[in-house]
């Protein structure tokens, strides 16, 4: 039996369901959206999305998002940044918020994911080569590993630690604990036991 929705409408639901964190019901919902709101905001959204695709690039020194004509990036050629600290990020996201917090003024580096055997993404894969270049070239003092707080993180924050081992270098961590507004009862085991292993003079 055919099927009653035009092949347009389905092409648009599979596009949408291969986004992260969108789902069939999700994809169906903004597809049906874009099909009853104004030609006018389908067609900037199209616009939107071609003008990401050509009008940016990644940072050929950082790999953070940058546009197509500014390389390297502006936060790499700041010089009211500390130029001898980098923050190793895993996505272009995690430096948007880090910079919404404005407590650091050092550089970026961008591995574009973590180390994950289950899903074949290995060394190879992320930009740490690049990332141990720059510590040679640039005369970094310090690395901050700001990978995230999950196995992966963890795995590529040790693999990291593990490359920059003997190099005059001063290697931190993020530190982690209670969230600022939580309450200890929903708070699981493993944060309260950093918060406890971190926890500062009162």
């Amino acid at each position: 039996m055919k099927s009653s929705v035009p092949r347009p409408v389905t092409q648009l639901i599979e596009a949408f369901s291969r986004l992260p964190g969108v789902g069939p019901k999700s994809a169906s919902r903004l597809t049906y959206h874009l099909l009853r709101s104004p030609e006018q905001e389908a067609t900037s959204l199209a616009e939107a999305i071609q003008a990401l695709r050509r009008e940016t690039r990644f940072c050929s020194n950082c790999f953070n998002i940058t546009g197509v004509d500014q390389d390297p990036c502006m936060v790499c050629l700041d010089p009211a940044r500390n130029a001898r600290a980098v923050c190793v990020v895993e996505e272009p996201l995690d430096v948007v918020a880090l910079e919404r917090t404005g407590q650091y003024d050092g550089r970026y580096h961008v591995l574009h994911g973590a180390l994950s055997p289950v899903e074949g993404v290995g060394p190879e894969d992320l930009h740490i080569a690049e990332l141990l270049v720059r510590i040679e070239r640039e005369g970094i003092e310090e690395i901050i590993l700001a990978t995230n707080p999950t196995l992966e993180g963890e795995a590529t924050a040790m693999y990291l630690k593990q490359q920059m081992a003997g190099k005059p270098l001063r290697i931190t961590r993020l530190a982690r604990g209670l969230p600022s507004g939580g309450d200890l009862e929903y708070a699981d085991a493993n944060t309260l036991s950093q918060a406890l292993q971190g926890r500062v003079e009162f």
